[in-house]
């Protein structure tokens, strides 16, 4: 058997090297002595590098944990976090935010985890005359987690359950910092670049995260195993990648993207664009189809897995995600007996582009029409509003259009970028990776193959595929980013981690000294040198104008000062019946749901279809709409409670089209506008307002019972004496 395998391997050897003509002893020996022995690494350099790996781990946990601690103490000099009263404490998470954490308090009252998770899931205690499975519309994993640990650690006879949950929350963005770092590292080999990714992240903290503003918020969950995920996926399409290494970059990239796809329910749009930056690296010819492959695999054994633990989740097979890559499967099956190389597959090369978008459109609208979903509809609607393809009165769609986050970035953004330095590098960066990436590809189309082993003197980091991946993939978040300015958050932190790569990364200098045709200095000797002195000159610079602003904002105690919400949730604790259901702006009723536990009838969460119509409805409060007709309103949710913000009721916004009332009043048709002939207007006065007076017919249907600076709270009756 050994005789026959060594034959054929002979064989196959002989294929290669027609040439050769010796028979199979001697090819043998000639195999023997040709083979070259390896040589020890001497102890100097082996020690070298162990250091060099060593400084790098400590100094990228050490960042993070760090990270981690500033949060902790900035959060408790804004707030004041820790001298203050379990209301008042709550009262900081608003919106959205309070109704995660709400949730996460709910699992620690509840008798048993098992009786927890079931009351989430057949939850009919939020939202008046509505059962909803929480953990799935709202993504509420990192809670179950959360109160898992909690109370498996023995944590409650240590730490309060608030500290607990941020701590969790800031920990994992001392994750996230630590994983920008070791992305920053391997692609430019030194750890002085993920320093200097630390320091950007951190000074352009406004544009990087919304830890400070909403700690809960699902992205602050998401984003850190998202980072963990890229830094795998970077080391895993390195080309000297050894065996083991690339083991274990699979299994942390596998674990992270499904962890990932667990914890925010927008995970598989942000893992739709990393799976098109793989594609165009794939076509592109850069030798890295078969490791791209085995990323598509993951996409889909999580996509699937995901499918299930969330309650067979049907947004997860109608994604564009699973469709992208089944088409991608489908388009690398029609192309298998083609050679490389050939006329036909260049031309299949050509028409592949074609191919996966028609076979991706097509089966999404398969997987559409046969799986029942609820998808987030009013998004495509938005999104055709936003790009000018629609025009529309809706309120909540002009709503959207008016939110900051979802309008273009400001001007105050770039500047702010720009004074730190990090979007003048950036651009360097960019340019001077994308003119390498476009050099690559041409040489790709004229038949030249990658060489094996690139070194500093060619000065092509072009042909490095974890760069063009990373090109790619900052340019389409940086895309959506300069129509979206919410998506900023996805696109700063990468900009940062791509900065500083590149001018702590010698062969990015090599490769402009080589376009430059530098003769005078060797270019290798400069190269190394500013790829040293470059982010040591920046970091000075940073350190000497940005770490005192940051001393200073932990120094100063800042005080959250909210005493009518207080005041507010007090009296509902005290005054209000336990079965009492309140209406008010989504964004009050959110804290109400947190801070009393009392039923609301709306939510601040626009995934639903029947949320966002009840938000719409109960907003008519604040409308040119009679007093039958809100009483109409409000009695058709069972609430028993009216409460009226005068911070919206009086509004004064600088842009006039998007207060809460102007927009109400365009849905409404009750603003006066010349359409031909046609002047429209409501006989009704504004019913925030017009309550507050006391007079028929509002006192007929509403009682006010409690008011202070900021809220008026109207008790709805319900027997009904009508006046004249």
């Amino acid at each position: 058997m050994k005789k026959v395998i060594f034959g054929l391997t002979i064989e196959l050897r002989q294929r290669k090297k027609p040439e050769s003509s010796e028979n199979k002893e001697s090819a043998k020996e000639e195999k023997i002595n040709n083979t070259a022995i390896p040589e020890r690494v001497p102890k100097h350099i082996l020690f070298q590098r162990f250091a060099k790996i060593f400084i790098g781990c400590l100094a990228a946990v050490t960042s993070g944990m760090m990270y981690a601690l500033y949060l902790s103490a900035y959060h408790e000099r804004k707030f004041w976090f820790s001298n203050r009263q379990e209301l008042e404490r709550e009262i900081t998470f608003q919106g959205d935010s309070a109704i995660y954490y709400s949730y996460y308090k709910d699992m620690l009252k509840a008798p048993s985890f098992e009786r927890g998770v079931y009351e989430l899931t057949h939850n009919n205690k939020t939202v008046s005359l509505k059962t909803i499975n929480a953990v799935q519309q709202m993504s509420l994993y990192p809670e179950l987690i959360a109160s898992v640990l909690y109370q498996a650690t023995g944590s409650n006879e240590i730490i309060e359950p608030v500290y607990f949950y941020i701590g969790i929350v800031f920990g994992l963005q001392g994750i996230y910092v630590t994983a920008l770092f070791v992305t920053s590292w391997l692609m430019s080999g030194t750890w002085l670049a993920g320093m200097l990714t630390v320091a950007w992240f951190i000074i352009n903290r406004v544009d990087t995260t919304r830890i400070e503003y909403s700690i809960p918020l699902r992205e602050n969950w998401a984003l850190p195993y998202f980072a963990c995920q890229v830094a795998a996926l970077t080391g895993y399409l390195k080309s000297n990648l050894n065996s083991y290494g690339e083991r274990f970059c699979y299994l942390l990239m596998s674990a992270s993207t499904y962890t990932f796809m667990m914890m925010w329910e927008y995970s598989h749009y942000l893992l739709f664009l990393q799976a098109i930056s793989l594609f165009l690296l794939d076509s592109f010819s850069l030798e890295q189809s078969e490791k791209v492959h085995e990323v598509y695999k993951i996409y889909i054994f999580s996509l699937f897995l995901g499918y299930l633990l969330q309650f067979e989740n049907s947004a997860l097979l109608v994604s564009p995600l699973l469709s992208f890559v089944i088409a991608l499967m489908l388009a690398k099956c029609l192309q298998l007996n083609v050679k490389k190389g050939t006329f036909v597959a260049k031309i299949m090369k050509v028409i592949n582009f074609y191919l996966v978008c028609t076979l991706t459109v097509t089966l999404n609208i398969i997987m559409k029409m046969f799986v029942p979903h609820k998808e987030n509809g009013h998004m495509l609607k938005f999104l055709e509003v936003k790009f000018g393809l629609n025009m529309t009165k809706n309120f909540t769609m002009n709503w959207l259009l008016c939110q900051e986050s979802l309008q273009a970035p400001s001007q105050e953004f770039f500047l702010r970028l720009t004074q730190s330095s990090l979007l003048p590098f950036y651009i360097l960066v960019l340019i001077t990776c994308f003119l390498s990436m476009i050099q690559v590809i041409f040489r790709r189309i004229n038949g030249k193959s990658l060489k094996e082993t690139i070194t500093l003197e060619d000065g092509q980091i072009g042909e490095r595929p974890e760069i063009i991946y990373h090109v790619i993939h900052t340019i389409l978040l940086g895309s959506l980013a300069m129509i979206i300015e919410g998506l900023k958050y996805l696109w700063t932190p990468y900009v940062c981690m791509l900065a500083a790569f590149g001018v702590c990364s010698p062969e990015l200098w090599m490769t402009l000294f080589k376009w430059l045709r530098l003769r005078t200095v060797h270019p290798v000797l400069l190269a190394l040198i500013l790829s040293m002195a470059v982010p040591t000159i920046i970091g000075l610079s940073l350190w000497k104008e940005f770490f005192p602003r940051l001393m200073t904002e932990l120094m100063e105690l800042q005080e959250f000062y909210d005493p009518d919400t207080v005041e507010l949730m007090t009296w509902i604790k005290r005054q209000a019946p336990v079965a009492a259901v309140f209406a008010g702006s989504p964004q009050l009723m959110g804290v109400i749901r947190l801070c009393t536990g009392w039923m609301v009838t709306s939510l601040p969460l626009y995934n639903d279809d029947d949320l966002l119509k009840r938000n719409e409805n109960i907003y008519q409060i604040y409308s040119k709409r009679s007093a039958e007709d809100i009483y109409k309103i409000l009695t058709s949710y069972k609430a028993n409670y009216l409460i009226v913000e005068d911070a919206i009721c009086n509004e004064v916004g600088t842009v006039r089209g998007c207060r809460v009332k102007d927009l109400l009043d365009i849905a409404n048709g009750h603003v006066v506008c010349e359409e031909g002939d046609k002047i429209t207007y409501s006989k009704h006065g504004r019913f925030c307002h017009e309550v507050k007076i006391n007079y028929s017919p509002y006192v007929n249907y509403f009682t006010r019972v409690y008011w202070n600076r900021s809220y008026f709270v109207y008790k709805i009756n319900t027997v009904i004496s009508f006046q004249s």
